[in-house]
């Protein structure tokens, strides 16, 4: 399989880059001496000059002394952005070539698939116990305000369009598509706001998700029928563009509303679009003017001459099911097929279309909390400070009166507080599942969730029932570990338990990989995170509560991200997984769903791993002791190695002066600003874990990905259990992602791009440090996974890898010249062209992540 697919990739992608390549370079989209002919010349130059241990200084200027010697240095900076805007649009077209051979270079059909889950519940007669399990289990995939990939809809349009012409063979059209994305702008003048990110990622939900979904319920249903009447839970979609407050000053409650209303209108004119196509079918006596009716009532909603409170979810299953039964009785169940498609994507989107979060940092809840006492002493006893946390808690859960507050000063705070009376706004409009989580960042522990209930009823509720999962977010190392024991502290609560009881006995919890992989590295962090689930199940099940855990995942595996699938089948029976929740964002969002085939494909598998945890044993996925001893030894050295580079103090200082880590916060990617504090300097606490992992990204050095992971396993090979660790990668799903994933993250390394970096006076050692790690990392996890190379074990993404690596070189080469130039004027060199080298550092910034697909 592996063959075949390495066999595809070459003919459907590598070959075909190279002819469509040779058309794009050869089009006439600059005056700047043909950037495109030259290109080829500056990769040659860059590829061989980094095997000769040239600098991409030395690199750059020999590469202009050699074709270019009569450029000054405004023509050669004019150059040099050219080969970006060339490099940008080549990635663009590797990705509208994979998107294209998706189902030949992906295992559609392989041991993942929902086929064969489902023809395996077939063999072994398991199918009662199958429609069990989903009536319970689910997938809900939540699309995050972390837009790090998102072209100009113009550029996602010719991609679109270019990825079809490949399809179809039609190089004029192709070669047509390649002129016009040369002449279309990549870049963004100004910062995104919070709600033209929401825009950006409706696209998808409109484009991709809303079929995908529901060709996956019709696969689903073909082998596995839902009950009349179930509510369907198996996908849904959660939204946080306009929700998450979290360090984003800029998000409002009229942003919250906004993006509400537009999630509703584009899944009405969604369903617009499908009752059009059923009235060209259905034209059958009463059903037509059913299906009329419902055609009004949709273009008057879209058209703001509706009375929404009509039309609402039960308003719309009543008529679809009147038209079912007229279909069966009177028409021999003519097209019912595509009434139950539509019907199975109106269960699951509801008029809502994606349920949005909303996520507040607990400091900001407790500042907040504590404006509002100062204004309403009344709201606490006087004893306030002596009470024990047990009384603390027992007072904030019980049912409180809604009060009245005079506006704050601090509009963050005041809109924290009006952020609750938001949620209330939209379940009117939206039904319930429209906005009905409120999750804490950086959460402490027990009090940070009885402060949220508190002001839910203070702010907006009352004593009215809360209709609202409180949901906590850990993410150091430290609160993960002490998570179990918040979480026994707040179900041992009678008040909330009340709340449990009022939302289906159901607790809701965040786990921040991100951040986490920031504090511990990134061995410790996914061992913390997997003991802190075994624990809060344990807690869970103990007191009744089911358990619901929402992975915060970012792009690459040094925030969660890599192989989802696998993570997901490595939680054994120790871990509650009747839900699968997980962020998706930046590139993940494009290149794992980004068009309907890689939707249905990452979904089925996203469902296949919960389905076999919950219908199958799965020894595999469980550790024995020895296991985990073994695992505890592991993290535990990786920790130590991890927090010493941390600790180091040239850590933070070589991320200030010798990486992109500033140009994060100068690049228009995010409505957010790249750290949380207001300080003057950079506070590693208040960094975001995006523009860190992505500084170590632009470096290609992807530090958080592997970093410790060597010397842990060293220390076994030093104690002769190296052969225990390599036992543990064939016995142990969890230990096989974990060492996949990090694979991952070096096979996106190139030291050879920072090698110059060595000689540094300042920071010699350091990156010396760094590459060692690296190479003893390397070196082990082949060891212990029996592979010769990185990722030998998947074709498609080596070569995809090696391919976007090969194409960014010149880019990379290019963002470590302006970094030397600008390091040099700040030592004195005299240069009016700072702000162009700035410029042009920002600007490879996005030819990088973009080609990297799950850099940041």
């Amino acid at each position: 399989m592996s063959e075949n697919i390495q066999k595809s990739y070459q003919e459907l992608v590598e070959l075909k880059f190279q002819l469509y390549n040779s058309l794009f370079l050869t089009l006439p989209l600059d005056a700047i001496e043909q950037t495109g002919l030259l290109l080829p010349l500056l990769q040659e130059a860059c590829s061989s000059g980094l095997e000769k241990e040239k600098s991409p200084e030395q690199i750059i200027t020999d590469f202009f002394q050699e074709h270019k010697s009569h450029f000054t240095e405004e023509e050669q900076i004019t150059f040099l952005f050219k080969v970006i805007q060339y490099v940008e649009r080549q990635i663009v077209l590797i990705d509208a070539l994979e998107e294209a051979a998706y189902n030949k270079i992906h295992r559609i059909s392989d041991s993942d698939s929902w086929s064969r889950i489902s023809n395996k519940v077939k063999r072994r007669r398991m199918e009662e116990q199958a429609e069990q399990v989903m009536k319970s289990f689910g997938v809900r995939v939540v699309l995050t305000a972390h837009p790090t990939q998102f072209y100009p809809g113009a550029v996602l349009a010719i991609a679109s369009d270019l990825k079809t012409s490949i399809e179809n063979g039609d190089v004029a059209l192709s070669r047509d598509l390649l002129q016009q994305l040369g002449k279309t702008a990549f870049y963004k003048k100004q910062k995104p706001t919070a709600y033209s990110e929401a825009l950006s990622l409706m696209w998808y939900l409109s484009n991709v998700f809303y079929p995908a979904v529901g060709e996956l319920m019709d696969k689903i249903e073909q082998d596995f029928p839902q009950e009349e009447g179930q509510e369907n839970q198996l996908v849904k979609l959660g939204f946080w563009p306009g929700g998450d407050r979290d360090g984003n000053p800029f998000v409002k409650v009229d942003t919250t509303l906004k993006v509400a209303e537009k999630l509703r209108f584009n899944i009405i004119a969604c369903y617009s679009q499908d009752i059009k196509e059923l009235k060209r079918r259905l034209s059958f006596k009463v059903i037509s003017d059913i299906l009329e009716q419902l055609d009004t009532d949709f273009i008057n909603e879209l058209t703001g001459k509706s009375n929404s409170s009509k039309l609402n979810i039960n308003y719309l299953i009543e008529r679809i099911n009147e038209i079912e039964r007229l279909l069966i009785k009177d028409h021999q169940s003519l097209f019912l097929g595509k009434l139950q498609n539509f019907k199975r994507k109106v269960k699951s989107f509801g008029f809502y279309f994606a349920s949005i979060d909303i996520r507040q940092d607990s400091r900001m809840i407790g500042k907040a909390f504590l404006a509002l006492v100062e204004q309403n002493p009344e709201l606490l006893p006087s004893n306030w400070e002596q009470l024990s946390t047990e009384l603390q808690l027992d007072f904030l859960l019980s049912p409180k009166e809604s009060i009245q507050w005079k506006p704050l000063e601090d509009d963050v705070l005041q809109d924290t507080l009006e952020s609750f009376g938001v949620i209330q706004k939209i379940q009117e409009k939206n039904g319930e599942a429209g906005a009905h989580r409120y999750i804490i960042s950086n959460c402490r522990g027990s009090l940070d969730v009885a402060k949220v209930k508190a002001l839910a009823h203070w702010c907006a509720w009352g004593n009215q029932k809360l209709s609202v999962d409180i949901a906590p977010l850990f993410e150091t190392v430290d609160d993960l570990s002490g998570a179990g024991e918040s979480m026994q502290e707040i179900y041992q609560n009678k008040n909330y338990q009340i709340h449990l009881e009022q939302r289906k006995m159901q607790q809701t919890v965040m786990l921040g990989f991100s951040d986490g992989t920031k504090d511990g590295g990134y061995l410790t962090a996914n061992w913390s995170i997997l003991k802190a689930k075994e624990q809060m199940t344990a807690v869970s099940r103990k007191n009744q509560v089911e358990v619901l855990f929402f992975d915060g995942r970012g792009g690459p595996p040094a925030r969660g991200g890599g192989n989802a699938h696998m993570f997901y089948s490595a939680m054994g029976k120790q871990v509650e997984s009747q839900q699968i929740q997980m962020t998706v964002q930046g590139q993940t969002i494009s290149s794992h769903y980004g068009i309907k085939e890689a939707a249905v494909h990452n979904l089925s598998h996203l469902l296949t791993a919960g389905i076999e945890n919950n219908l199958f044993n799965k020894a595999s996925a469980e550790l024995n002791q020895e296991q985990r001893s073994l695992m505890e030894k592991l993290s535990e050295s990786s920790f130590e190695k991890y927090e010493a580079l941390k600790q180091d103090p040239l850590f933070i200082p070589f991320l200030e002066e010798r990486s992109t880590l500033k140009y994060y916060g100068m690049a228009n990617i995010g409505s957010r600003p790249s750290k949380r504090g207001k300080s003057e300097g950079l506070v590693f606490e208040d960094l975001r874990a995006i523009p860190f992992v992505g500084a170590w990204s632009q470096l290609k050095q992807n530090v958080p990905g592997f970093y410790g992971l060597g010397t842990a396993l060293e220390q076994e090979n030093d104690r002769d259990q190296l052969t225990a660790c390599k036992q543990l990668y064939q016995e142990s799903i969890f230990f096989k992602a974990l060492i996949s994933n990090s694979m991952q993250s070096m096979s996106k390394t190139n030291f050879a791009l920072t090698a110059y970096m060595k000689d540094d006076p300042k920071f010699g050692s350091f990156w010396t440090m760094i590459y060692n790690e690296y190479l003893l990392t390397k070196k082990l996890v082949l060891e212990i996974s029996g592979q010769h190379e990185l990722l030998e074990d998947n074709a498609r993404s080596r070569k995809s890898i090696q391919l976007r690596e090969k194409v960014v070189l010149p880019l990379l080469s290019i963002q470590q010249y302006a970094l030397i130039q600008i390091q040099k004027i700040k030592e004195g060199n005299n240069s009016p062209f700072v702000k162009e080298y700035e410029k042009m550092v920002m600007r490879s910034l996005f030819g990088n992540i973009n080609a990297s697909r799950n850099s940041v």
